[in-house]
């Protein structure tokens, strides 16, 4: 009821509008000016959070410096025999006088973690032992001083830290450790940090990488958990440094800055409610609304007044324009007043003239429209604003199958379908009303019940400013083209059905990469069950052949591929070895597509690595054969002038194998023969190589080896060779090896003379009662 009455009136849609202005206006200029102040003063307090928890975390870093530099000063000046270390270790305590301006506890430990003096002694910490503190450990493990983490101290349970350095005798030989313990909770550097204040509820606390609290002045909480609710102090512990805007814990917004320590793995956080730090956008706000309330209280009223007298010949226009509609006038319009009124009511007496000559030449428009839809190809029907049918050209006629005289006067629904009619009621409706454009397709009756006749159907609203005339409907048959369109989808349900049972996958792409079609077999490729379809198929897989990485410009670039051999991995970790062939299809064409068809080449490639694998390996024992062998010391021949130390050949001759067979059988030979492997294997490095060269010869190479540590390690084998034995049928089988080595030099021409050398071993070893291992020298160079 306030709209209709009080918005009813121009005048006071002006006064609203003027006020409107004024809060508009007062307000962009609040937002912008409280959205400029308020990023200035965020970023000057985020400088001040920062720079207060630099400078924080810089003394902090400059302190424990200093104490760590003066412990290990103090360490460093120890230098005795443990024996004098424990005798006057509560006098070389007492003289330490810096130190205990600098620490809140002194010990002085012994190499097996036992205090043996201390200051003050009101701590009673001597006899007991320290052994199993972090601290320790890490002192006499990496020898070097060290900050501990925050621990729980022996002293009454008080959280503390320890700095301690290790003291070594006149030999260097670690003889125990100083340590000096600052309380977390004492009256040290520690408690001058803690009370520092940003403004006036700002705070600072300190706390560790690990997760624990060095000392919040907020709760007092110390050695207690992280509060990880917060995500930067997450990124802290990880080593994040830098300053944002946060919530707290309990939801509050806060200026919260991370500074990292390099003495110790400690971070410094200083926090700044946002509240307090954007506190004076608050009171400005607040005198602006203040002031603006009063300036609208003072323009409203002279607003509504001028207003009022402005509008005034308005009125006296309405009455003029209603007589002249009504008849009651003949003359043109005329009032006084503002231009724009004068110019309103110049426009309504053109109007009015133009009206009447619009009304003259209807008639010529409309039989000059009759003529032009005769000839149109397309069916044209005109109704009034019922529906009912005015005009209808031959071309509708001929869809209906009914003559112009039956049609005139019927109502245009009546030709639609019974099962079509609602719809296209519904939407002539709503293109009157809205003065829009139906389209549709729908069925026609025809004067053949039998024949089904589709229409594709365009309805437009004839409207003059005042009212609406009717409708304008364009009809074209489009029976034949919905057949086509049948046959077609049919076709495509069909060879869709076909791709669906094949194993190969099959899938189709634009340019781009999106997957306009692809069936069940190339979505198990990509990983993707089935939801394939309007996905990039280059952001689902990775294709890789030997060259490397196959991308997208190179498959549009490039030419058809018939049976390129590739390995396809998809994002859910799976690889496939695939036999892939693509087309292009449209080539060059905005519409181009690529086929890619995909074949699973698993079982082939698998044959083919059998089939490799056992063209180098022994079938018994699976360790090299001597093909493999040879070539692995031709490489290691190759790089002798590159290595440091010498590569060593070892030759590896059982002794007495041959009466194991005989006597315990083949198949009690063969197992031996595993085991011995087995051995070798073990023993060895794994970049050294291993192969069987005959039945009972073995050999090993060892790249950058060095004589002594092949030597040694052909001692083990010999001894384990020995120490294995094979029980069957209530005797015991087992062998010894006669083992033969000589390093690789540069001069070695040929893998031959190495293994001439290192055979000579095994037959010397042999002919001095087996058994044992014999190094043949190299030959001097030249």
């Amino acid at each position: 009821m306030l709209r209709h009455r009080w918005f009813g009136s121009l005048v006071n849609r002006a006064v609203a509008l003027v006020i409107g202005g004024i809060l508009l206006s007062a307000l962009l200029v609040t937002v912008a000016g409280s959205l400029l102040s308020r990023a200035e003063l965020q970023q000057q307090a985020q400088i001040q959070v920062q720079t207060i928890a630099t400078l924080v975390a810089e003394e902090l870093d400059d302190k424990l410096a200093l104490r760590l530099e003066a412990l290990n000063h103090v360490a460093q000046s120890l230098t005795m025999s443990d024996q004098v270390l424990k005798t006057r270790a509560r006098v070389l305590v007492r003289r330490q006088t810096a130190l205990q301006h600098l620490f809140d506890g002194i010990y002085l430990v012994d190499e097996n973690g036992r205090v043996v003096a201390e200051h003050p002694e009101a701590f009673r910490q001597t006899g007991l032992s320290v052994r199993d503190r972090e601290y320790f450990q890490r002192v006499s493990s990496m020898l070097t001083p060290v900050i501990s983490e925050p621990y729980r101290s022996n002293y009454q349970n008080k959280p503390a830290v320890m700095i301690a350095a290790p003291i070594f005798d006149h030999r260097q030989r670690f003889i125990g450790m100083i340590g000096g313990a600052i309380l977390l909770e004492g009256d040290n550097f520690l408690k001058q940090f803690i009370g520092l204040r940003i403004g006036e509820t700002g705070r600072l606390s300190l706390a560790t990488r690990s997760g624990i609290v060095v000392a919040d002045e907020r709760d007092g909480r110390i050695m207690s958990p992280v509060r990880v609710a917060n995500p930067v102090l997450q990124d802290a512990m990880g080593g994040f440094e830098g300053t944002l805007e946060t919530r707290a814990a309990d939801g509050e917004r806060t200026i919260l800055s991370v500074q990292q320590m390099s003495q110790v793995p400690w971070f410094v956080a200083a926090s700044w409610p946002a509240r307090e730090a954007l506190a004076p956008i608050t009171r400005t706000l607040d005198a602006f609304v203040w002031t603006l309330l009063g300036v609208i209280l003072l323009i409203a009223p002279l607003a509504l007044w001028r207003f009022s007298r402005l509008m005034a010949p308005l009125t006296a226009l309405g009455e003029q324009i209603r007589e002249r509609h009504l008849g009651m006038r003949s003359e043109p319009v005329s009032v006084s007043g503002g231009t724009e009124i004068r110019q309103v009511a110049e426009i309504f007496n053109t109007v009015m003239d133009e009206r009447d000559e619009v009304l003259g030449s209807l008639a010529e428009r409309e039989a000059f429209f009759r003529s032009l839809t005769q000839s149109a190809p397309i069916g044209i029907v005109q109704t009034d604003v019922l529906g009912r049918i005015e005009f209808a050209n031959p071309a509708f006629e001929a869809i209906i199958g009914l003559p112009a005289e039956e049609l005139t006067y019927s109502y245009l629904a009546n030709r639609v379908d019974q099962a079509d009619r609602a719809q296209a009621v519904a939407g002539w409706k709503q293109a009157i009303r809205n003065q829009s454009v139906f389209r549709g397709r729908l069925r026609l009756e025809t004067i053949n019940p039998d024949q089904v006749v589709w229409g594709d159907v365009m309805t437009a609203a004839i409207q003059t400013p005042e009212k609406a005339l009717g409708t304008i409907t364009v009809v074209r048959d489009i029976s034949r083209e919905l057949e086509v369109e049948e046959a077609l989808r049919d076709e495509q349900q069909r060879a869709e059905s076909i791709l669906g049972v094949l194993q190969e996958g099959v899938l189709m792409v634009d340019v781009t990469g999106v997957i306009r079609y692809a069936n069940d077999a190339a979505c198990r490729f990509l990983g993707t069950e089935g939801e394939c379809v309007l996905r990039n198929f280059f952001e689902l897989v990775t294709i890789q052949n030997e060259e490397g990485p196959l991308q997208r410009d190179r498959f549009l670039a490039g030419e058809d591929l018939d049976s390129l051999y590739i390995t396809l991995a998809n994002n859910q970790g799976q690889s496939f070895a695939i036999d892939l062939t693509m087309l292009h299809i449209r080539r060059g064409r905005e519409d181009e597509r690529l086929v890619f068809v995909l074949r699973d080449d698993s079982d082939r490639r698998r044959q083919e690595e059998r089939l490799s694998w056992e063209a180098t390996h022994d079938s018994l024992t699976h360790l090299l054969n001597r093909r493999a062998f040879n070539a692995s010391l031709i490489k290691c021949l190759g790089e002798t002038s590159r290595q440091e130390a010498p590569s060593v050949l070892m030759l590896i001759d059982l002794d007495h194998f041959k009466p194991v067979n005989d006597e315990g059988g083949h198949l009690v030979g063969d197992d031996l023969l595993k085991r011995l492997a087995e051995l070798f294997r073990e023993s060895v490095r794994q970049s050294d190589t291993v192969a069987r060269l005959g039945g009972d010869e073995f050999g090993i190479i060892l790249p950058a080896c060095g004589m002594a540590r092949a030597e040694a390690l052909a001692e083990r084998i010999r001894s384990g060779v020995e120490s294995l034995r094979i029980e069957h049928d209530g005797r015991s089988f087992g062998v010894t090896a006669s083992i033969g080595l000589t390093a690789l030099t540069p001069q070695d021409s040929s893998p031959r003379e190495v293994m001439s050398r290192a055979d000579e071993g095994s037959y010397i070893a042999k002919s001095h009662g087996r058994n044992a291992v014999v190094v043949v020298p190299s030959p001097p160079a030249g």
